[in-house]
């Protein structure tokens, strides 16, 4: 079973991109589980057909401690099975809690013993507290994917993303797999992450385009493999699905001091 974590700057789509991708997974034939965390609890709306997911925070506090797992992990598409760990209530509490609450949860009620090839965290923004890094720390994702754009911030974000990598890398066991690519359609976008990634040390695994096909699907509250499977964009998936499932390359990244990514940027055009 690979255990695999998605990180990356906040709004960059890091919830599309993982759900789309473990529908092209699940379209392989794999068996994926998809652990919510973000207080949002956004992350398996798709694959689930836009299910109102009961978050495991709000499960315990309603039910108390004593539930069975079909309380809190639901099936969709394929038979991915998806969870939402919560947050707690707005102004009140660490939201990385949850993500420790969680997983501990999952684990106490067997949800890990199920017969999975893939588990995959989807991990709120950055890297900004001892809770959001807790499947790096812990050693629970062994793999981690960061979905970033051309845009400065997007970067900025990955950057600072493998320093918690390369924190835990020793500790933990984790390591980088690549940089996923969600367009913006910046001028030479392919290329900037591409070099970006080549600095820290780890690959552009894949480019995702920029296409209203995945603005419909969701919509329609279905991954664009599910709403539209023949779309141009469901291939594009599929094709990062094959890429991460055949991937070799995990690496301890080789974070860069901003003056060095400044000038990445300035190198592709990107600071005035």
């Amino acid at each position: 079973m690979r255990q695999v974590a998605i990180y990356g700057k906040g709004g960059i789509g890091k919830s599309t991109t993982t759900q789309n991708l473990t529908a092209g997974l699940a379209d392989m034939g794999k068996k994926i589980m998809i652990v919510g965390c973000d207080p949002k609890a956004d992350s398996t709306r798709l694959v689930l057909g836009g299910l109102a997911q009961k978050t495991v925070l709000d499960t315990l506090r309603d039910e108390g401690d004593d539930i069975e797992l079909d309380t809190v992990l639901k099936e969709g598409f394929k038979g991915i099975k998806g969870v939402e760990s919560g947050g707690p209530e707005p102004g009140v509490g660490c939201a990385g809690r949850g993500i420790i609450t969680s997983i501990s949860l999952l684990e106490r009620l067997g949800a890990y013993e199920a017969d999975l090839d893939y588990v995959f965290y989807d991990v709120l923004g950055d890297v900004v507290c001892g809770g959001f890094a807790m499947p790096i720390r812990e050693g629970k994702a062994k793999e981690i994917y960061i979905v970033c754009s051309g845009e400065m911030m997007a970067l900025y974000a990955a950057n600072n993303i493998s320093k918690g990598i390369y924190k835990y890398a020793n500790t933990g066991g984790v390591r980088l797999g690549g940089l996923i690519c969600n367009s913006r359609k910046v001028d030479g976008e392919a290329e900037l992450v591409s070099a970006v990634a080549k600095e820290i040390g780890t690959q552009m695994i894949h480019f995702v385009p920029r296409d209203n096909a995945v603005h419909r699907a969701e919509i329609n509250k279905k991954t664009v493999i599910d709403f539209s499977p023949d779309e141009p964009q469901a291939e594009e998936y599929r094709t990062l699905a094959r890429k991460i499932d055949a991937n070799d390359m995990f690496v301890i990244p080789k974070p860069m001091p901003i003056d060095r990514l400044e000038a990445i940027l300035m190198e592709h055009g990107m600071v005035a």
